[in-house]
């Protein structure tokens, strides 16, 4: 295969490079600045920020069986200013148009794109079961996540069979939400967030590179997917979980207040207060299989390098 991806120096697009390179396959990245080739990887120039992108090289580079896109800025980076939330949706709306765009241009049209969203597109929603068939929620992350996905229509519309991959919290000891918190748990200083009520839907990162892989080949799979493990948790739950895995104490609660003025009260309240129970009911209806369905052994699987 020859697999056109965006994204690839973030802890999703680096593991499914990894996993196509192992595999015999090759990986065309689209990367800022000059790029460049090695092994079984070819870099084509592209600059989302300025409108632009190489067409002749995707088409030296081509023809592609599949296109991944998980280019955005970082949801978490930074704290929520008018003009970090400017950012933030620019950066996936305005890609995921030039991207699109482009595959219409090629000579050879990609038979599939997967296209990055996320679980914020259901809002904050308490403990109610969520599926692709579920309605949209409120607050900036499921706007964020509605423009996502509507940017990359035209994509279907022109006869691409497109997938959004909406991922939970993914296990990695290496990186995300999870690799942030491990150095505390280390320490003995983790614990809940808040009342640690909020449901966590997540999804370790070895089956997030499986499911990628499986909505580029699975022609079933087209529209919403969610890319979250059949048993979300609460945040609770997953904080027991990491100290159980490190041998470390798990009891110290940051109070919601605190994260409120720590992140702000818009971010504090979606990002970390707020959660969502969903259910991957449509990689479940074509018989996908998890590498790691329970918390505690995906959590133990991504410590277990670095511990």
């Amino acid at each position: 295969m020859n697999i056109l991806l965006t994204g690839s120096s973030g802890l999703i697009g680096a593991a499914l490079i990894d996993r196509l390179s192992g595999d015999g396959h090759r990986a065309t990245r689209l990367v800022r600045g000059a790029p460049s080739r090695g092994g079984m990887t070819v870099d084509v120039s592209w600059d989302p920020d300025r409108g632009a992108i190489d067409v002749t090289g995707l088409e030296r580079a081509g023809p592609f069986d599949g296109v991944v896109h998980l280019a955005g800025a970082g949801i978490g980076d930074k704290r929520w200013s008018a003009d970090r939330k400017a950012i933030i949706l620019e950066s996936r709306v305005e890609s995921t148009r030039l991207l699109v765009d482009a595959l219409g241009r090629l000579s050879t049209c990609p038979p599939a794109l997967v296209s990055a969203s996320a679980v914020g597109w259901y809002g904050d929603r308490g403990d109610e079961m969520l599926t692709e068939a579920s309605t949209p929620g409120t607050g900036f992350l499921a706007e964020v996540c509605r423009a996502w996905e509507a940017a990359a229509e035209p994509a279907a519309q022109s006869g691409i069979r497109t997938v959004h991959l909406r991922t939970g919290v993914v296990i990695s000891g290496t990186g995300g939400a999870l690799g942030k918190q491990l150095p505390l748990f280390r320490l003995g200083l983790g614990g809940r967030m808040g009342t640690g009520q909020q449901y966590r839907s997540w999804i370790a990162l070895e089956d997030e590179v499986s499911v990628i892989l499986r909505c580029l080949g699975d022609t079933a799979l087209r529209g919403p997917v969610n890319a979250t493990a059949p048993h979300p948790v609460t945040d609770g739950d997953l904080a027991r979980s990491l100290g159980a895995a490190l041998k470390r104490p798990s009891v110290v609660a940051v109070p919601a207040v605190a994260l409120r003025l720590a992140l702000g009260r818009e971010m504090a309240e979606e990002l970390v207060l707020g959660g969502q129970r969903v259910l991957p009911a449509a990689l479940q209806s074509v018989g996908y299989e998890f590498a790691h369905a329970d918390l505690d052994g995906a959590v133990r699987a991504a410590i277990t390098p670095v511990a």
